[in-house]
């Protein structure tokens, strides 16, 4: 179930990218034909900017493709680069917390409110507030499954690291 609300997070994020690509062009374009552009598109780019980063964080998440200094971690035994993956995975959802908890408030805040934007559109601020709060809560969720997943690995006797050291490229 996770997976797909992965796949379907990745689809709107590319979404946004095309997006983004799409107001900008039409912007410069416009700027430099008819002196002229798109009303209010800072704040459209940097709403769909919100959706392009956050949203796919959780399957970023689960293919553990984040930054990782392996370096350090390959020189270690395997269970102790095992217990550090735990260990971030567990300071990740700690991390996450406050910026739920916050995305929550301004989230509702931005709703209760009904919050826009100062523009030609008025266009209302919630719609990037959830998504932001969406792409933090579903990555907090992936998070914690891994930790679940990866404790009982290496309870098993299971290891969440190669026995050898990757390769330099």
């Amino acid at each position: 179930m996770l997976r797909r609300v992965e796949r379907l997070l990745i689809d709107l994020s590319i979404c946004a990218v095309l997006g983004l690509g799409l107001v900008i062009t039409a912007n410069v374009l416009l700027r430099a034909l008819f002196n002229s552009g798109l009303p209010d598109s800072t704040v459209i780019v940097a709403e769909l900017m919100v959706a392009a980063v956050v949203l796919p964080l959780a399957a970023t998440t689960a293919s553990r493709s984040h930054i990782a200094v392996e370096f350090v971690t390959n020189r270690m035994p395997p269970r102790v680069a095992d217990g550090l993956i735990v260990f971030g995975s567990l300071f990740g959802m700690l991390a996450l917390a406050p910026l739920i908890w916050a995305g929550g408030r301004e989230a509702l805040g931005a709703i209760e409110k009904s919050s826009f934007f100062f523009g030609e559109l008025h266009l209302p601020k919630w719609p990037g507030r959830v998504i932001f709060l969406v792409g933090m809560v579903i990555a907090w969720l992936r998070l914690a499954v891994m930790v679940v997943t990866d404790i009982r690995t290496l309870k098993s006797g299971g290891r969440l690291t190669d026995d050898h050291p990757k390769e330099a490229v």
